[in-house]
């Protein structure tokens, strides 16, 4: 079992950094690192203060899923707002970052945009459910709107952003996760 990618999920479902959680639960950024790469391990103590923080136990966390789950709902998913930003980040498939594809459900609001997400591995894929986005790729500015899609590799800085005076939601998948 892989516990640093167990807890780097769970960390990241919380919408926590790893200083975050390293301050919670009176570890070093460093330690975090080094554990959610697999290269040191935790004490029990100290794991039981990690699941602590993330919201979880020993029984829920060494917990093997049987069989493949189809189905999930508003109890499953982890959000976070940036107040900043005006945004709102909803996973929608919990430790979807171990699968092929990251489904996220974005709001922002009038005047707000999601992170700039650098260049990585990988596509992305959107479709604007209400309100209109502003997908920017460097310097290049695509307008969405309602019932529209959008598609890009990610091999440029990216992100979307709200310049209306309504609301605007998106369905954003991404391949592999980078969320």
């Amino acid at each position: 079992m892989e516990i640093g990618s167990k807890i780097r999920n769970l960390r990241l479902q919380k919408g926590l950094t790893q200083e975050d959680l390293a301050d919670r639960c009176e570890l070093s950024k460093g330690f975090i690192s080094l554990l959610e790469s697999d290269k040191t391990s935790p004490s029990m103590a100290t794991l039981e203060d990690i699941l602590n923080a993330v919201g979880t136990d020993f029984a829920h966390f060494f917990r093997e899923e049987s069989g493949q789950r189809v189905v999930f709902g508003k109890d499953d998913y982890s959000v976070k707002q940036d107040q900043e930003l005006k945004n709102e980040i909803c996973w929608l498939i919990p430790n979807a970052q171990k699968n092929e594809m990251e489904p996220i459900l974005v709001t922002i609001e009038p005047g707000g945009s999601t992170y700039p997400d650098n260049p990585h591995e990988g596509e992305e894929f959107g479709y604007v459910l209400e309100g209109t986005v502003t997908v920017v790729i460097d310097e290049e500015r695509h307008q969405v709107k309602k019932g529209e899609s959008f598609y890009l590799e990610c091999d440029k800085p990216h992100f979307l952003e709200n310049n209306t005076s309504r609301q605007a939601k998106a369905i954003w998948i991404s391949s592999p996760p980078s969320f």
